[in-house]
């Protein structure tokens, strides 16, 4: 039977991973075998610079914060060794790193995961890794939203070289003269 103290100790562990999954906006969970120190040390510096928390757990720790947070259906998953990666922000980094790994690595593996309170599907976790990375789609967006203003200073530019708005306008009034004239002559003939 376990001591009062490590099982207060316990019971405080298990709290405060049911408030990081309550925090979370996205969270993963692997099977961390197969790898080695150095990808692990590796992957889990990828995973602090996207704001990622990843730790491992045992499984009937990880268990009872599901349980307390709501995450039902996660308890399924929780066999051999478990870590889970968390983010409060991001919703594709841990998804992206992590199946990047298990790629690369034959025993880790990613055993399923939640988002937005709610377990997920593998369907669902493979095409949150496939996003790009939020820096990535922020400058989509900007670069779209540059495209037109870029076009228009093209085009004015193009009336600054060609001589400025004068030039312009007297080389549509020339090239509508002609057309003019040569209706002239047609109207005459017809009378």
């Amino acid at each position: 039977m376990p001591s009062e103290k490590v099982l207060e100790a316990k019971k405080a562990l298990v709290a405060e991973l049911a408030e990081r999954l309550k925090a979370s906006v996205s969270g993963i969970v692997v099977n961390y075998e197969g790898i080695n120190v150095a990808d692990d040390t590796a992957m889990r510096k990828e995973l602090r610079e996207c704001d990622v928390k990843y730790t491992v757990v045992k499984n009937t720790m990880l268990g009872r914060a599901c349980e307390a947070a709501g995450l039902a259906g996660l308890e399924d998953v929780l066999s051999g060794t478990t870590a889970i990666a968390t983010s409060e922000t991001d919703y594709a980094g841990a998804a992206r790193i992590l199946s990047k790994y298990a790629k690369s690595h034959e025993g880790f593996a990613i055993k399923s995961g939640f988002l937005d309170g709610e377990v997920i599907d593998m369907d669902k976790i493979d095409a949150l890794s496939k996003l790009p990375t939020r820096e990535v789609l922020l400058a989509n967006v900007l670069g779209a939203f540059q495209a037109p203003i870029a076009s228009f200073a093209r085009g004015v530019q193009a009336i600054v070289d060609k001589g400025g708005v004068e030039a312009c306008l007297a080389d549509k009034e020339n090239a509508e003269a002609p057309a003019e004239e040569a209706e002239a002559p047609a109207e005459e003939t017809a009378e």
